[in-house]
């Protein structure tokens, strides 16, 4: 990868609501044994919120494989029912928490002022927020992509000052491409991220865009992680159903 010498690759895995609390322990730690002597990347994987302390628990505080969560809410404590808390995420042994997943937006309705309200929370407990956007099959055939994700990024990141942002993660997802077999080609992908990067630097600041890593996800499988991850400006991978299955994943962080 040019220019990512400072930039620790992360490959994370969002099991989103699949696996039960026995079923994410015995993956993951057989993510774990696979996954001995991997170095130079940072991984991640974010179980159900039920599972994260089962999961958290079987690993161990100095497992390679850290945890994540696939959501958060934006407040400390209170009567929101169903909702998990940031220190919450922290106390079941997560470090990391996805942020806006397509699905959230799509299927709850969540704005880009959710999203920042809940990077606002993810930092404030301590968590590293993984940020996710992209546009819509329909956006792109308009030729709405980069309007798209300048407003995401944005509005996403609305009032935040860089020094609070030094540990965030973005996440490009082109929602046509995620569950669906597609893949954004090569040419696209390179494109978009140059875009984002380019973004960063002219919103906020060139030393800010160099260190901030951008994951491509959708439909990322072990056949096409090699190719992605020698793109400029990719520095790793949201990765979904191919996370399921440890065997597969583990080819996957071995890029």
């Amino acid at each position: 990868m040019t220019g990512t010498a400072t930039r620790t690759p992360l490959i994370a895995g969002n099991w989103k609501m699949y696996k039960t609390g026995a079923q994410a322990v015995a993956t993951a730690k057989q993510l774990a044994d696979l996954s001995k002597g991997v170095k130079g990347v940072d991984i991640m994987i974010a179980p159900t919120a039920l599972s994260l302390p089962l999961v958290a628990a079987a690993l161990g505080k100095n497992s390679i494989v850290r945890l994540g969560a696939q959501n958060i809410y934006p407040g400390t404590e209170g009567a929101f029912t169903g909702e998990v808390s940031g220190a919450m995420i922290r106390d079941a042994g997560a470090d990391y928490v996805i942020i806006g997943h397509s699905e959230r937006r799509q299927y709850f309705g969540e704005t880009d002022d959710h999203v920042c309200s809940k990077i606002r929370a993810a930092l404030d407990a301590g968590l590293i927020p993984v940020m996710c956007i992209g546009e819509t099959e329909s956006q792109r055939e308009a030729d709405k992509t980069f309007f798209v994700l300048d407003k995401q990024v944005s509005d996403g990141l609305k009032g935040f000052g860089l020094e609070e942002l030094d540990t965030l993660i973005l996440a490009y997802e082109p929602v046509w491409a995620i569950g669906t077999g597609k893949t954004a080609g090569p040419e696209q992908v390179k494109e978009v991220h140059g875009f984002l990067r380019n973004l960063l630097k002219e919103k906020y600041a060139e030393s800010f865009a160099a260190k901030i890593r951008i994951l491509y996800g959708g439909s990322v499988k072990p056949g096409n992680i090699n190719d992605l991850m020698q793109l400029d400006d990719v520095d790793g991978a949201l990765v979904g159903g191919a996370s399921l299955n440890p065997e597969d994943f583990n080819k996957i962080i071995r890029f």
